[in-house]
């Protein structure tokens, strides 16, 4: 008598309460170092948990849920990118912070390296930008990253490597500049 395989139920998923709470703040930074402007992020990230309320019922477990989450950001964060008013838009710089109370030295500092940090991801085409902050930034294990990405891994540590390669020489040249400056 052979015994009937055993199949396993899918883990039940938290509440989407729940989810939210867990991951609207992570989300949120991914989005803004994916390129959303932070006047547009509240918005992005609500279209994010839409999507993911909407889908919820059929996620597969094929991935973590941050992971299905973060594809989602992804996602949404290159179309946002895509849209015209995006397109037309032209960055400027950031108000001069000049006006920042004297007593928070280290703010101001946190905030100028955030900043470094944003204009360096920007010069990334979408697919390094995205692979250098999945892996770099939220430490995601590269299986994740490639499975957000639908790639394989090797082009996910291919774009990881060239993504490196702009990140450390952007930064050197802004060093440089910086010190030219004083």
């Amino acid at each position: 008598m052979s015994a009937s395989p055993q199949i396993q139920a899918a883990p039940s998923l938290p509440s989407f309460r729940e989810i939210y709470r867990e991951h609207a703040t992570f989300l949120w930074r991914v989005l803004r170092r994916l390129g959303v402007p932070e006047a547009d992020t509240e918005d992005v990230l609500q279209e994010v948990f839409l999507v993911a309320h909407r889908k919820l019922a059929s996620f597969e477990h094929q991935s973590s849920l941050r992971t299905w989450l973060y594809g989602i950001a992804y996602r949404s964060a290159s179309e946002y990118r895509r849209r015209p008013h995006v397109r037309r838009e032209v960055a400027t710089e950031s108000p001069d912070l000049g006006s920042e109370s004297a007593k928070q030295p280290g703010l101001l500092d946190q905030h100028r390296a955030r900043q470094s940090l944003d204009r360096i991801l920007a010069e990334l085409d979408e697919h390094k930008r995205a692979v250098f902050v999945f892996y770099e930034i939220e430490e995601l294990a590269m299986d994740e990253v490639a499975h957000i990405m639908m790639c394989p891994v090797q082009t996910a540590y291919s774009r990881l490597r060239a993504a490196r390669t702009h990140v450390s020489a952007a930064a050197q040249r802004l060093a440089l500049q910086e010190q030219q400056r004083c």
